[in-house]
């Protein structure tokens, strides 16, 4: 049976991060990233153990979260594995039927089917556990009118939020890390319960440096729009910037978030006045681009500038930058990436960024 057949899966629905205090999160990914904080969850609105803030970008909705008492499952998450990606939600058109499946193929349960409603409509979600504690929500939003889901109520944006927005589309891919030898369990999963594809397989000989080095393989389902690399450590002569994640997140868990734009450039500068901070690129690699990836239409002195990578495969090139690490773990990260035709995740500029990985694990002694 084909995937969409069998898990139908329309879209990203929202990415959920559990944070030690969501208000202050908020405020940073405002203001940095240029979302818009657009709705809220907490004791003003009925919800007695959590405070949630929703922000959106284009079509990008993430949510943070953290808890409002001591004994909350969610601080017990913070405290382990620090501010993290908690729920990869996705929106499909019948969550009870997308739970039914998911748990006869061998998903362990997170959440069975819950129907909640309020004066616009009803929502319902069920959820699964994937790797570590990650869980992906099903959402069926049946004609909901609502801001996002009942329980939040509508945030006036400040008149600034309104025009910080940086360009900042869609999802583009959510990468996931997982222990040594996990990854084709995971894969296999994925497979298996949502009946996604593998569509790219990276070994150690192609992401790798002279320290360390790492596996991936790429799963597509929903009609291609949702991709989700995984990544597992190899053997190196120090440690993988996998292993670190694992260390300091406490086991497996979502790594960095791709983020789509149309102008890259433009994004990037937007965001680097606003504080975010990225991997810087090395003037080596610049002064080899156009010989690697052919004519490209950007200037390669703007994206030296702005430590911006470029790869190309048969459909065509992309851009893409990684932010340094969003907390004081070396954990979460994001990317931006611009597509023009590329399908692919940048194969070509994986030794360039594990080099500037590298140089910052090095700082922290943990390379």
């Amino acid at each position: 049976m084909a995937q969409d057949e069998y898990m139908p899966i329309r879209n990203w629905d929202y990415i959920e991060f559990y944070v030690g205090n969501a208000k202050q999160a908020a405020h940073y990914y405002a203001t940095t990233f240029g979302f818009t904080p657009t709705a809220y969850a907490g004791l003003e609105t009925g919800v007695r153990d959590r405070a949630s803030y929703l922000l959106e970008q284009g079509k990008i909705r993430l949510v943070f979260t953290s808890a409002l008492l001591s004994d909350s499952p969610i601080g017990e998450h913070v405290f382990k594995h620090g501010d993290g990606v908690k729920d990869i939600a996705l929106e499909v058109p019948d969550a009870e039927k997308a739970y039914q499946q998911a748990i006869a193929a061998g998903a362990r349960s997170a959440q069975e089917p819950t129907t909640a409603e309020d004066e616009y409509g009803r929502v319902r979600r069920s959820a699964i556990y994937t790797y570590g504690e990650t869980i992906h929500t099903f959402v069926e939003r049946m004609d909901y009118a609502g801001v996002f889901l009942p329980g939040f109520r509508a945030l006036e944006a400040a008149p600034e939020a309104r025009h910080r927005g940086v360009g900042l589309a869609a999802i583009d891919h959510v990468v996931g890390n997982v222990e040594l030898g996990k990854m084709d369990e995971w894969v296999k999963f994925y497979e298996d319960v949502l009946g996604f594809t593998q569509i790219i397989h990276f070994d150690d000989e192609a992401i790798s440096t002279e320290y360390s080095a790492l596996m991936s393989k790429v799963m597509q389902g929903g009609h291609g729009k949702i991709k989700f690399p995984i990544n597992e450590p190899a053997q190196g002569r120090r440690k993988s910037q996998i292993q670190e994640y694992l260390d300091y997140y406490g086991g497996p868990g979502a790594q960095h978030v791709a983020l789509i734009t149309g102008d890259i450039i433009a994004t990037v500068r937007q965001m680097e006045e606003q504080g975010v901070q990225f991997q810087p690129g090395l003037s080596s690699y610049y002064e080899e681009l156009e010989g690697r990836v052919g004519k490209i239409d950007e200037d390669i002195a703007d994206l030296q500038r702005y430590g911006i990578l470029v790869d190309r495969d048969d459909d065509g090139y992309l851009l893409q930058i990684f932010t340094k690490n969003v907390q004081d773990r070396p954990t979460v990260f994001f990317e931006v990436i611009q597509r023009k035709g590329a399908r692919g995740f940048g194969e070509g500029n994986f030794k360039a960024l594990f080099e500037a990985i590298e140089r910052d694990q090095a700082l922290r002694g943990n390379l």
